[in-house]
């Protein structure tokens, strides 16, 4: 008697809630990932063999362009419930009689490193356009009789002297707009600082006997 094959029924899986998950978590990363602000300058950073890494955060930078241009940036430190831009910003609005509101304040605790004049900053905050941006970007005022970048560290390490100090200077940059900044750093008591440089390779060659 032959034996009876039962038909074989192939699996389905139902995939539908597989692609609605994917959809969601697609939309909760867009909606909640936080892009890195544009750097005021592109700096091509000199190489070093140097394996050290620059903490993400609670950092004082400053960034020299190839044109000598300074640029400066401090973040919100460790606990961002701090707010130390936005008291840096107040701080500078008192010495030199500038009065920000709130909602420029709260929209320069989220933007990134800065050149100007201080008279300038309002318009730089409040600007959407990028070129408009770009062109108040000019450096900021080091000269003896206003030096604007050595009040913003000053009044940066009042808040936080504990942030880590970062010199992020371009390959080209003159030797002496570097010793000037080093300078102003020593006046300023920051004795220990990071100069930012890109990794290097190093290979190695044993010697031929």
């Amino acid at each position: 008697m032959p034996k009876i094959k039962l038909p074989v029924k192939t699996p389905h899986i139902d995939m539908t809630p597989m692609v609605d998950l994917l959809a969601l978590l697609l939309t909760f990363f867009m909606l909640t990932t936080s892009f890195r602000p544009q750097e005021a300058t592109v700096i091509d950073t000199p190489a070093s063999i140097s394996e050290k890494q620059t903490p993400d955060k609670n950092v004082m930078t400053l960034l020299i362009g190839k044109d000598d241009r300074i640029f400066f940036n401090i973040d919100n430190g460790r606990d961002t419930t701090t707010k130390i831009r936005a008291k840096l910003l107040e701080e500078m609005g008192k010495r030199y009689s500038i009065t920000f509101t709130k909602k420029e304040i709260e929209k320069f605790s989220n933007l990134s490193s800065f050149g100007m004049p201080i008279k300038d900053l309002k318009k730089w905050i409040n600007t959407s356009d990028p070129k408009e941006r770009e062109v108040l970007q000019v450096g900021m005022p080091t000269d003896s009789t206003d030096n604007q970048l050595s009040w913003w560290i000053f009044n940066a390490r009042l808040l936080n002297d504990q942030a880590e100090v970062a010199i992020k200077g371009d390959a080209d940059v003159s030797y002496k707009t570097i010793k000037s900044v080093l300078d102003m750093l020593q006046e300023k008591g920051v004795k220990k600082f990071a100069l930012t440089t890109t990794l290097e390779k190093v290979e190695v060659k044993l010697p031929i006997k």
